[in-house]
């Protein structure tokens, strides 16, 4: 399937361009997460040994671990699920989109796995949802995360168990092959997530450099590159610059974890997923629209999805109710199980509470420019100001 022209790709904000919405009859949710998503628990071990006011705390509940429940912390291992359940995060993005008058096309990218789709496949409302997933697949010294988006129906489960046993045995040559497989399935979306975060923390020269071969080598069989709802605005202007370069197409791709919904979607006269994906692959245009929650500061929404995840919901079902039902570490024996069947007495120490109550005070406004502080560094430039300049790739 050959291109019939150049990319292109417009970027535009709703708090600038109202009616930015208007020529379009439909919005597109790309990369959202659920409930069964498993994620990395290594964002509390970076708060409470990089931010001072938390390490003493910290280095107590490591200790206590240790001796009330002969635990040894382990990160790696750890892990916490969104709060939004499959049907819940679908309907966040849903009626974001609808609120705009428009359509709604959602893709749900759960990392490594296709269960939410096939749970809300058996729902009418969502019976069309597309079989997509965020892969996480091993490269030379990183790891980059892919969004597949709408796997045939018939052959997901297959894709998942070859994603899965190629995660386990990497190898260039057979990743090679797996992108000129996807590629040839014309419905099949292949996108590029958060291609410049240096989310394995190699250090971002080194990869950057992975990044160069690895589009080197699989460039032809990337769909677009995405520009991430969760990333800050100098690091989306330079994914822009990238794919200018690279001849490549932005799409958006929101990142959602918690309660918040995505931070942009894309604009299309799309009346299918099929067809919107024909949209990015074959006309090779795409109109990403940043929305109103973009504005804030990254640090804010960054916190605030972490505040979201150590929140308890009274209204959720029972065993999704209180936070530590919704993180996971190894027993003693290295059982994976709920943190709240791991606390003496049924609830977290003392000192940890005492830690999520001082990070659930940081999503008041008082708290902004202590954030500041607490992660220097961080880009604060007016977003609109950033990116404007780099509407067309």
């Amino acid at each position: 399937m050959q291109p019939q022209s150049g990319p292109q790709s417009k970027v535009s904000y709703i708090w600038e361009e109202s009616m930015a919405t208007l020529p379009y009859s439909a919005g597109v949710s790309l990369h959202s997460h659920t409930s069964v998503s498993e994620e990395s628990l290594t964002f509390i071990h970076k708060m409470g040994t990089e931010m001072a006011v938390f390490a003493p705390l910290f280095k107590r509940y490591e200790k206590r671990a240790a001796e009330l429940y002969g635990l040894k912390l382990d990160f790696l291992k750890g892990n916490w699920r969104p709060p939004l359940v499959p049907r819940m995060a679908y309907e966040v993005e849903r009626k974001q989109i609808a609120r705009l008058g428009l359509d709604a096309h959602v893709s749900i990218t759960d990392h490594d796995t296709i269960e939410a789709c096939l749970l809300l496949r058996t729902l009418p409302v969502a019976r069309r949802i597309p079989m997509s997933v965020e892969w996480s697949a091993p490269y030379g010294t990183t790891c980059f995360h892919m969004g597949i988006h709408n796997l045939p129906s018939a052959d997901a489960a297959g894709w998942m168990e070859r994603f899965a046993r190629f995660t386990e045995a990497p190898s260039d040559e057979v990743l090679h092959g797996m992108f000129a497989e996807l590629h040839a399935i014309p419905q099949v979306l292949i996108v590029l997530n958060h291609p410049l975060w240096d989310l394995y923390a190699i250090g971002q020269k080194a990869h950057e450099a992975e990044l160069e071969r690895f589009l080197t080598v699989n460039g032809e069989f990337m769909h677009a590159l995405e520009l991430n709802g969760l990333r800050h605005a100098k690091e989306n202007r330079d994914v822009m610059r990238l794919a200018r370069r690279w001849s490549q197409v932005v799409i958006s791709g929101g990142d959602r974890h918690g309660l918040e919904p995505n931070a942009n979607i894309n604009l299309t006269n799309a009346t299918s997923f099929n067809e919107f994906v024909h949209e990015i692959r074959v006309e090779r245009k795409s109109h990403v629209l940043f929305m109103e929650q973009y504005k804030k500061p990254w640090e804010q929404r960054i916190t605030d999805s972490t505040i979201d995840a150590i929140t308890d919901y009274p209204q959720f079902a029972q065993g999704w109710q209180r936070w530590d039902e919704r993180a996971f570490h190894p027993d003693a024996d290295g059982v994976m199980r709920p943190m709240s069947e791991l606390w003496v007495g049924g609830r977290p120490p003392r000192a940890l509470m005492v830690s999520i109550q001082i990070v659930r005070l940081l999503r008041h406004r008082t708290f902004s420019m202590w954030l500041s502080l607490a992660f220097p560094g961080v880009n604060r430039v007016g977003v609109e100001r950033e990116i404007v300049p780099d509407l067309s790739v």
